[in-house]
C-alpha cells in the first residue's frame, strides 16, 4: 500500500509541475507587463528554474516507481540521480524560493511580486510557484527516505550551479 501511495503521490506532484509550467509557457508575451522578462525570459527567475527542478525530480521519482519490481533496487542509477537531484537541488531551491519570496513580499512586496504582474499572474499562479512547493517537498521527505550523497560533493555542485546561476 506504502509503494501505492508513493507513486500516485510522485505521479500527481509531476502532473502538477507539468501542468504549472505549460500553463506559464503557453502565456502570450503580447500580454507581459513591460520589462518583466527583457533579458533571460523566464529562465532568469530563480523561481521558474525551481518549477523545472522540480518538475523533473518528480518525473525521476515516477519513473523510478512505475519500474517493473525486479528491476527496482535501492542503489540503482536512475534512484541515486532522483536522490542527488532532490538532496542538493531540488529541496534546496524549493526552499530557498519559498522562504525568500514570502520573506521578500512580507517586507515590501513590490520588490518581488510588483502590482503590476497580477493581471498577467492570477494568484493561483502566485502560489503555484511560490507556496504550494513547500507541502509538496515536506510531504516528499515523510514519504520516502532518501540516500544522500557526500556534504563534499553535494556542495560543490549547488555551489558550482549558484556560480554558473549568479554568472549569467
Amino acid at each position: 500500500m506504502t509503494g501505492l501511495v508513493k507513486t500516485l503521490y510522485h505521479l500527481a506532484a509531476f502532473g502538477w509541475y507539468v501542468f504549472v509550467v505549460s500553463y506559464l509557457f503557453a502565456k502570450k508575451k503580447e500580454d507581459l507587463p513591460d520589462g518583466i522578462f527583457p533579458y533571460g525570459g523566464p529562465w532568469k527567475y530563480l523561481t521558474f528554474i525551481n518549477l523545472i527542478v522540480q518538475m523533473v525530480f518528480f518525473g525521476l521519482a515516477a519513473m523510478k516507481d512505475l519500474q517493473p519490481l525486479g528491476k527496482r533496487s535501492k542503489v540503482s542509477f536512475l534512484c541515486l540521480m532522483k536522490d542527488f537531484l532532490f538532496s542538493v537541488f531540488a529541496f534546496p531551491l524549493g526552499m530557498l524560493v519559498v522562504l525568500m519570496f514570502w520573506g521578500i513580499c512580507t517586507y515590501d512586496r513590490q520588490l518581488v511580486y510588483p502590482a503590476s504582474v497580477d493581471g498577467f499572474f492570477p494568484p493561483w499562479t502566485n502560489h503555484a510557484m511560490h507556496s504550494l512547493v513547500l507541502p509538496i517537498l515536506l510531504g516528499e521527505v515523510i514519504l520516502e527516505p532518501h540516500i544522500y550523497p557526500k556534504s563534499r560533493n553535494g556542495i560543490t555542485a549547488l555551489g558550482v550551479a549558484g556560480f554558473l546561476y549568479s554568472g549569467w
